[in-house]
């Protein structure tokens, strides 16, 4: 693991897997998760498949820069705000959360890149494909939502239960709760191991577990508000996956995100909630490499129409291909020539085309 700064000063910790010189997918996580949290055999799948992959703590997050400086906001007020349909003043925005992953790419030096999101990260990659388009191959949107209104809920079990974070809060406590979360909104068809899911938990508090930091980000996923508007505008290879038994973000979500980006494919996991166990990994990555193929050949021959589009226009003004000037013998030759019928005009194309 290695650290990035960004140009608003933030220090992001990633890892980076496979060869540099393959194609890039970058794996943006959720709402206060950690990159620990992309498992390590999905990572090790999309190398063998010939892709590099690099994940990284979001700030806030791990051991990327904590943002304490920026205080404790109130949820409620920002949720009161927004439904006002006015602009929340908050301590950074989802916007600013994709400038991060900007930032990352340009100290790896990857001009491009196919963007996997999960939940709040996912998110953060429609911004990128919605707004930078000449910066995503493709958009793998995993667990997450555009935010339209009239969808349904969390449940409010689940909700309350996120909001109760454990005080005093201690290394026993931050693990017990990370496992009670994990087990209401985990995968119902696909649980984890206890003794797993403990390891995850502690890895995690001794990376670093911030719960200002998760309210900072929680308040800036609901200051964004509705973003369908924005997913209209992807025009990119879109994957969406989502699990029949999420209770942080239903299904419908899913659904209406496929729905809002042109040609996006929608895949639903049934018996899965709002996670990524081990025994689905096999499943995500067949679905991940067959769409990311695709994305990939559809890129190259994107490049390869533009390559030769620029050699064309730098030609283009060559002696060579510089029409000659008029001669008027040829002129009155070709003004002497009586027009082809239009029916032999018809002909000819037909029999061009056999």
């Amino acid at each position: 693991m290695t650290h990035i700064r960004t140009p608003d000063g933030i220090e992001l910790a990633y890892e980076r897997m496979g060869n540099p010189a393959d194609p890039a997918v970058i794996l943006i996580m959720g709402l206060g998760a950690q990159m620990r949290i992309w498992p390590d055999s999905l990572c090790q799948a999309l190398v063998d498949k010939g892709y590099q992959v690099v994940r990284f703590d979001n700030r806030d997050v791990g051991r990327s820069s904590q943002m304490d400086h920026h205080g404790n906001p109130s949820l409620l007020a920002t949720w009161l705000v927004t439904k006002l349909k006015r602009k929340a003043q908050v301590p950074y925005t989802l916007k600013d959360m994709s400038r991060d992953v900007l930032a990352l790419m340009d100290e790896l030096e990857i001009d491009s890149a196919h963007l996997v999101g999960a939940s709040m990260g996912g998110m953060i990659a429609q911004i990128l494909a919605a707004k930078h388009k000449k910066r995503v191959r493709s958009l793998t949107s995993i667990m997450s939502s555009a935010t339209s209104p009239g969808l349904p809920d969390a449940k409010l079990k689940v909700l309350l239960q996120l909001a109760k974070r454990p005080t005093p809060f201690n290394r026993e406590a931050s693990i017990r709760y990370t496992m009670r979360m994990n087990r209401l909104i985990g995968s119902p068809a696909y649980p984890m191991d206890e003794i797993e899911l403990r390891a995850l938990a502690e890895t995690s508090f001794e990376r670093t577990t911030n719960p200002t930091g998760f309210k900072r980000q929680l308040v800036a996923i609901t200051a964004a508000g509705d973003r369908s508007h924005l997913l209209r505008k992807i025009k990119l290879p879109t994957l969406v996956i989502h699990g029949t038994d999420d209770p942080l973000i239903p299904v419908r979500m899913g659904e209406d995100t496929a729905a809002a980006i042109r040609k996006a494919k929608l895949k639903v996991i049934q018996g899965m909630g709002h996670d990524l166990p081990p025994a689905l990994v096999p499943q995500l990555a067949k679905m991940m490499g067959k769409h990311l193929k695709k994305a990939e050949k559809r890129w190259k021959k994107k490049l390869e129409k533009e390559r030769l589009r620029a050699i064309e226009e730098a030609t283009a003004g060559t002696p060579e291909n510089t029409p000659a000037a008029n001669n008027p013998a040829e002129d009155n030759a070709a003004q002497s020539t009586p027009p082809l019928p239009p029916a032999a005009e018809v002909i000819e194309l037909r029999a061009g085309r056999s």
